[in-house]
């Protein structure tokens, strides 16, 4: 409906008195890098030695299962070959020429950490390894991974293969918002077919995490001689959702236990109330010549309780031409922070039908007319 999108007026100045909780207590960490961050705004809320370059191990296989639940068919049932399936490390047992599925081939990655389903992955979708390596690396560049070279899709040891603490902290909170990706790392355990011929096999995450702390639902774990421990964890509660990273860390399910408690003391959910009452749109060509209108979705984020800051702005037309529907997109509400980032936004839908009247309808035939007698003479 919008020709034009302007800035008509800000609503909103929304300003939120809140108690700050000092916490004294120094986190002790067994990793050589690790970070906390807000999944929604990607705030850092902890961090030590985050952009520090290292292996990732295993948590490279993150990457591999987004692309391919991005790009695959995950329906379709491939066959293994030989150069798939030889390889070192942990594996979910494929010989070559067994079938097996998109599907099952990610759940193998993401719950057991199947180095040869990470192979036959990277063949399928990328035609070749190199080709799906440098699919890897397009990807992290769009998701910002500035300091993070792929060598290969499993994690095995590999030169020039690395990242940091900040980088794997990026990709986990974009992989988590793709809902298919996030069902299958949340999985205590699965049952897939595959084989030659097919039977059935049971999948068990290694992510202790997840029936050992409030709210875990994923990520990965890795593990390398080179690398060490390695781990990229998940965890949401009351509307909040932390993601977590630790490279080179002997005691990460505990590590990752303290980073939760710690970002969930400090980072809350907001909502705004927003009250669009008193928001009336003028409309031209309608003998109704004033809408009303209201929030299509709520307005949530979650800050640190030290940004107590948040500017709710209306952006809109200055005035709609008639012809749109009770439920149709007239506008929308984005909440600022102080910095000027978006929080959250939400689109503004009319209340009221503004069907275009008579005369108007008229002017429009008779200009179509007009233009219809000149191309016919």
């Amino acid at each position: 409906m919008l020709k034009r999108f302007t800035t008509i007026f800000i609503a909103f100045s929304i300003i939120f008195s809140l108690c700050i909780k000092v916490n004294a207590t120094e986190i002790t960490l067994s990793a050589k890098s690790a970070i906390l961050i807000n999944a929604q705004t990607n705030e850092i809320i902890y961090e030590k030695n985050a952009y520090e370059r290292r292996g990732m191990a295993s948590t490279t296989k993150i990457m591999t299962a987004l692309l391919a639940i991005e790009k695959g068919d995950f329906k379709k049932t491939v066959v293994a070959r030989d150069e798939d399936v030889r390889i070192e490390g942990t594996s979910i047992g494929l010989k070559a020429g067994d079938k097996i599925s998109l599907e099952a081939l990610v759940q193998g990655m993401l719950l057991e950490s199947g180095n040869d389903a990470a192979n036959v992955t990277a063949r399928v979708i990328g035609k070749s390894r190199e080709e799906f390596v440098s699919l890897m690396n397009k990807k992290a560049k769009e998701i910002g991974m500035e300091s993070t070279c792929f060598k290969n899709p499993s994690g095995l040891t590999e030169e020039g293969h690395f990242s940091t603490a900040f980088d794997m902290a990026l990709l986990g909170s974009y992989a988590i918002k793709n809902k298919t990706f996030r069902d299958i790392c949340s999985l205590t355990s699965v049952r897939a077919s595959y084989g030659n011929p097919e039977y059935q096999r049971t999948f068990k995450n290694h992510n202790k995490l997840l029936n050992s702390v409030e709210g875990a639902f994923g990520i990965k774990t890795g593990f390398t001689k080179a690398s060490g421990r390695c781990l990229v964890s998940a965890c949401e509660r009351n509307g909040v959702t932390l993601v977590a990273v630790t490279l080179s860390a002997p005691d990460d399910w505990n590590d990752h236990k303290k980073l939760f408690e710690y970002g969930f003391e400090r980072v809350k959910s907001y909502e705004i109330e927003f009250n669009s009452d008193a928001i009336k749109l003028n409309v031209v060509g309608s003998d109704n010549k004033r809408i009303g209108v209201k929030l299509k979705n709520r307005l949530t984020y979650t800050a640190l309780d030290e940004e107590n800051n948040a500017e709710a702005v209306v952006m809109c037309d200055k005035f709609l031409y008639a012809g749109f529907k009770k439920g149709d997109r007239v506008g929308c509400v984005k909440v600022f922070s102080a910095d000027g980032k978006i929080l959250c936004e939400s689109d503004l839908i009319s209340t009221e039908n503004a069907p275009m009247n008579f005369t108007e309808r008229e002017k429009e035939k008779t200009l179509f007319n007009k233009i219809k007698e000149l191309f016919l003479n």
